[in-house]
């Protein structure tokens, strides 16, 4: 699991700025879509448009956003039913791996956006396998504290889970991500509901096998850039890569 931790603190400081942006309804909203057209648009039924709708209601979307979107998958209303989910690879900077997930509707438009991110910020847009297989696909619960980690524990090993660690959601809020298999996932958020654990969010990640240290201020400051570039693209749901960075390192490129 080496990594993710530093991964996941750089990636909920970026949400706290898309929030602002704007950014989180789209791309919550195009996942209700995607969740309610694979399965039944029911959220009782259905594990992944759960999910999505919790994640939704976490970032203050609107009821009637949500009830349109799952509409829009159902097919009950017009546009956005024939987005496809596509995974793109690519390298930055010093060799860091990155993989994005996409939801479009144009898988030329798509490739050619982020080709010509890669491009203007020191990357390369790579062809499907080239960095896969640095990283593994895996379920995970982050929850709020305060954690009892015994009876976090208990209930990790009740759900076969594989692991967990203890982190800082914000300054002040303790907080834990729990790891199992994708398939495993909906049990183990299950299990930790029914223990009275607070779970804030349930969700599939790409979580790298191995890093790529990020030591100076221009590199850290050209990755960090490819990464937003990515990111900002319409069609982008997530990006994730391999690289680690001091703290001190991150908040100084990151003011």
């Amino acid at each position: 699991m080496a990594g993710h931790s530093k991964w996941a603190n750089i990636k909920r400081q970026k949400a706290r700025v898309d929030a602002v942006k704007g950014k989180v309804f789209a791309r919550i909203s195009r996942e209700i879509i995607v969740a309610a057209r694979s399965g039944v648009p029911d959220p009782a039924g259905n594990f992944q448009l759960r999910t999505a709708i919790e994640k939704a209601k976490a970032a203050s979307i609107p009821n009637e956003n949500i009830e349109r979107a799952i509409a829009k998958g159902a097919g009950l209303a017009g546009g956005s039913s024939e987005l496809e989910a596509i995974r793109y690879e690519g390298y930055g900077v010093g060799g860091v791996a990155i993989l994005i997930e996409a939801l479009t509707d144009n898988r030329n438009r798509t490739a050619a956006d982020l080709r010509e991110a890669f491009t203007k910020n020191g990357g390369n847009l790579g062809e499907t396998g080239c960095v896969g297989w640095m990283f593994d696909h895996k379920g995970v619960c982050t929850v709020r504290g305060p954690i009892d980690e015994e009876q976090l524990f208990e209930a990790s090993l009740e759900a076969a889970a594989e692991s967990y660690d203890l982190i800082l959601l914000d300054e002040d809020t303790e907080g834990a991500e729990v790891f199992t298999s994708v398939a495993n996932l909906e049990q183990l958020a299950d299990v930790l509901k029914q223990k009275k654990i607070a779970v804030l969010q349930s969700e599939n990640r790409w979580i790298p096998s191995n890093t790529v240290e990020i030591d100076t201020p221009e590199k850290a400051r050209s990755l960090l850039k490819l990464m937003d570039a990515l990111e900002d693209l319409d069609d982008v749901q997530s990006v994730t890569a391999n690289f680690e960075m001091t703290d001190e390192l991150m908040s100084s490129v990151m003011v």
